[in-house]
């Protein structure tokens, strides 16, 4: 945890160092944007978490933990600093290309890879909830880059962005993340369905059921002419990919 700690401190901190005007429009209370913090002070957490990161991920040995703080070093550096060939969050397939290989590789297969083979000592196994895992993560993920875009549009227009949600509008964007969220609800329930474990069967798919009518009846609540309210659904998405983080353990 503690070199994913550091390496999350890099990504965020390099992602607020890079986005200070934007931030100004969109987000003006952030440390960087609101001077809180000094660019140089900024700069200073950003290297030394970068260097806390590898340098006790190097101490420990893992391949596994090693190739997830590569991955998500390599894709959200190119995701956000703006340099010739960079900036990769300018458009909606950028930031899914840089996004997408760190949910997969960074967020579940190498930690789940690193305590099999590295701190477990057994043989590496792709199972059935690893692979449901993954999938609702990385679906999750994707929803939550595609929605963070819609609060931020005037920003990221004067930035002169490409998003999905300046190219297409705030409602078609909106209600797709709703619907791409709640096909992953449902994908939840097929497999709670198909479990051979009673118990499993049973809490996967009522839990998952119930989030998604959770999900439905809150969307249908907000404002989409308000920047505050989609905020604040924005939020309780994070909110319910920490809950899926819990609820995914009782998948067999």
């Amino acid at each position: 945890m503690a070199p994913y700690c550091f390496m999350l401190l890099y990504i965020t901190g390099v992602n607020h160092l890079a986005d200070i005007e934007i931030d100004k429009i969109n987000k003006p209370y952030r440390p960087l944007a609101s001077s809180k913090i000094s660019y140089r002070a900024g700069v200073v957490i950003v290297v030394a978490s970068l260097f806390m990161s590898f340098g006790i991920g190097l101490k420990i040995g893992s391949k596994p933990l090693l190739w997830g703080l590569v991955t998500i070093f390599v894709a959200m550096t190119v995701y956000s600093v703006n340099l010739p060939l960079l900036r990769w969050k300018k458009s909606t397939m950028g930031t899914l290309a840089s996004n997408v290989p760190t949910i997969l590789v960074a967020y579940n297969l190498a930690p789940y890879f690193h305590m099999k083979t590295f701190v477990l000592k057994k043989a590496a196994t792709f199972t059935r909830p690893l692979a449901f895992t993954t999938v609702v993560m990385s679906l999750f993920n994707v929803v939550l880059a595609l929605f963070k875009d819609i609060p931020d549009i005037e920003g990221d227009k004067k930035a002169g962005h490409q998003t999905l949600s300046i190219r297409l509008g705030p409602k078609r964007v909106f209600w797709y993340c709703i619907t791409l969220l709640e096909i992953t609800y449902g994908v939840a329930v097929i497999m709670g369905v198909t479990s051979p474990f009673l118990w499993s069967k049973i809490f996967t798919v009522l839990a998952h059921a119930t989030v998604a009518l959770i999900l439905w009846f809150r969307a249908n609540s907000v404002d989409l002419k308000s920047k505050e309210a989609l905020q604040s659904l924005y939020m309780f998405m994070w909110q319910l990919l920490y809950l899926e983080n819990v609820l995914v353990l009782f998948v067999r």
